[in-house]
């Protein structure tokens, strides 16, 4: 299953007076960046419909690490920060609990992806 976080998102060009040195030192005239997605909530019964995988949070462990060990994909990182509603891995602290949502496709396919 190809998927990107990147796929179908706009592409915004910055070029604000503010970064005109920076931009003039790396020879650009602007800097792209892709808008932030915007999910649905995921309801209680779709949460439900999942088999939540309990974790306990180690010194080492790493979004990608456990996207690569559930899902085979260490690209879909992005699904266990979003569920966990922690966007990296400096928001998780040794001993806490998250929650590896599965099966991949139905998450995905929940998000509308």
């Amino acid at each position: 299953m190809p998927f990107s976080r990147y796929d179908e998102r706009a592409v915004r060009f910055n070029d604000e007076e503010l970064y005109k040195k920076t931009f003039k030192k790396r020879g650009l005239k602007h800097i792209s960046h892709y808008t932030t997605p915007n999910f649905p909530t995921m309801t209680a019964e779709q949460v439900g419909n999942l088999s939540l995988i309990e974790h306990t949070w180690r010194l080492g462990d790493k979004f990608y690490k456990l996207a690569y060990k559930h899902y085979g994909q260490s690209n879909m990182w992005w699904v266990i920060a979003w569920f966990n509603k922690t966007p990296t891995e400096s928001h998780v602290k040794n001993g806490d609990i998250i929650h590896i949502p599965a099966p991949l496709d139905r998450v995905l396919f929940y998000l509308g992806l």
